[in-house]
């Protein structure tokens, strides 16, 4: 198995490889060369099997030869340990033929810990083989910097600085990545929005100096290994409700793309997904690239969904890259294009798109609404990101099961929670204690030789 850049100029890598790689180096992101389709035998067989074990299957065939199956086994086990639903990802009822998936089970309470959980346990794994010592950056709106923390915190041979856009964040999501107290931990809170956190990120990866001489790894969805552990609970929530025997939809509220990108690489694996919906919020970028061909920013806009707060979603260009006929001269012109404020999605590139993604937007409004009549109707509380997937969703049901993603839990937004529906959403017991934990944060200016100086400093370097 061999990965590819979706700008065409970088060397193809193994897994182990493009892992730790992260940006490719030509400014691409890093693509199976081919992605294996599973008979629907094999699916049909994950039926009642633990999540652990239908990730060691839908994984497996990506990895080559970077680590032997009892070693991957071993690293899946302890990556859900800490999980605090047996199910890990449940499906709950809430309408006819409606389900949400429940992705807030883990450690920090959002989606992101099915995957950054696995990285951090194949990182250390691949580390602790080769002794090398690295630095992980990240850009969050959010979720990323907590799971990421959480993943790696007091590991010896790895630092971790995470940058995310001061005063856009929940209370919550900041304290989770500022309360830690492990030395090789860094939450630098920075001036702007986070796609001014991802573009500064970007660019120290693309600073060749820079990323070689801090041995430079990034954990945000730019990281393959990000995408490939969340197309594992599509696998498990579609075969829970029939699947391969029926056919199921996805709705997915969406910031970065990598969650419902995810959700692409499982449907050319063999999964029967009808559709794949993608849910915006009020900065609705992709929803207005579906509809009409031009994906082309007009700023951010604050919202009580801030891990959607995004213009720049750096996975669309991998599903830009098949639709382009996996041409990198194209994507790379497109997205040299990009930095001048967008582009015009060709139409052959559109109509593909559209084959396969729907999409559509949740004003403020309608996303409180969302939460006051899901909790009136069912009696589960949505958190803000979840309820503008399940109003997305609401408007695409029909004979084929809809799953809408639930992202986060709803006490990491409960101020707009308790806005909506009168519930204020109490922290598990392992959080209980979060408002009490001292921060310890760095607040830094937009700006990348000052970020780099200070990174180089924190790292001893």
């Amino acid at each position: 198995m061999r990965y590819i850049s979706t700008r065409g100029q970088a060397p193809a890598l193994s897994f182990g490889e493009a892992m730790m790689t992260g940006l490719a180096r030509d400014g691409g992101l890093y693509v199976p060369e081919t992605v294996p389709v599973l008979p629907a035998a094999e699916i049909a067989a994950l039926a009642g099997l633990s999540y652990e074990e239908t990730a060691f299957r839908v994984m497996r065939p990506f990895l080559g030869d970077t680590f032997t199956d009892a070693e991957f086994r071993r690293l899946i086990a302890a990556a859900y340990a800490g999980f605090d639903h047996a199910a890990r990802a449940p499906l709950v009822q809430i309408g006819p033929n409606h389900f949400v998936l429940e992705l807030f089970h883990g450690p920090t309470l959002a989606f992101k810990d099915f995957a950054m959980q696995i990285i951090g346990q194949m990182m250390q794994a691949a580390l602790a083989k080769s002794g090398q010592r690295i630095t992980i950056v990240g850009a969050t709106s959010g979720d990323t910097g907590s799971a990421a923390i959480e993943a790696f915190r007091g590991l010896k041979n790895i630092d971790v600085v995470i940058l995310f856009p001061h005063g856009r964040v929940s209370e919550v999501q900041r304290r989770q990545m500022t309360t830690p107290t492990e030395s090789n931990v860094h939450a630098l809170a920075m001036e702007g929005d986070f796609d001014d956190c991802q573009a500064r990120l970007k660019d120290m990866f693309n600073d060749f100096a820079f990323r070689d001489g801090v041995h430079l790894a990034g954990v945000n969805s730019i990281n393959w290994a990000r995408v490939l552990a969340q197309v594992v609970y599509y696998f498990y929530s579609a075969v829970a409700l029939g699947a391969p025997g029926r056919a199921v939809s996805f709705t997915v509220p969406t910031g970065n793309f990598g969650d419902i990108f995810a959700g692409y690489i499982a449907r050319k694996m063999g999964l029967p997904i009808e559709k794949l919906v993608i849910a915006t919020n009020q900065n609705d970028i992709l929803d207005r690239a579906l509809r009409t061909g031009d994906h082309r920013t007009n700023g951010v806009k604050p919202s009580i969904s801030p891990s959607m707060d995004i213009q720049v979603s750096s996975n669309f260009e991998r599903a830009l890259f098949d639709a382009y006929g996996r041409d990198g001269a194209a994507v790379a012109a497109v997205m040299d294009e990009m930095k001048s404020g967008g582009f015009r999605i060709s139409q052959g590139a559109l109509q593909s798109l559209r084959e396969t993604f729907a999409s559509g937007r949740c004003s403020e409004e309608e996303t409180s609404a969302t939460i006051a009549a899901t909790l009136a109707a069912t009696g589960e509380v949505l958190c803000p990101h979840s309820a503008v997937a399940v109003k997305v969703a609401a408007d695409h049901l029909g004979p084929v099961p809809m799953i809408t993603l639930a992202t986060a839990h709803p006490a990491k937004f409960p101020d707009a929670v308790q806005a909506a529906c009168g519930i204020r959403p109490a922290l598990p017991p392992h959080m209980a204690d979060l408002y009490d934990r001292p921060e310890r944060v760095t607040r830094v200016p937009n700006d990348l030789c000052a970020l780099q100086a200070l990174i180089r400093e924190r790292i001893a370097l």
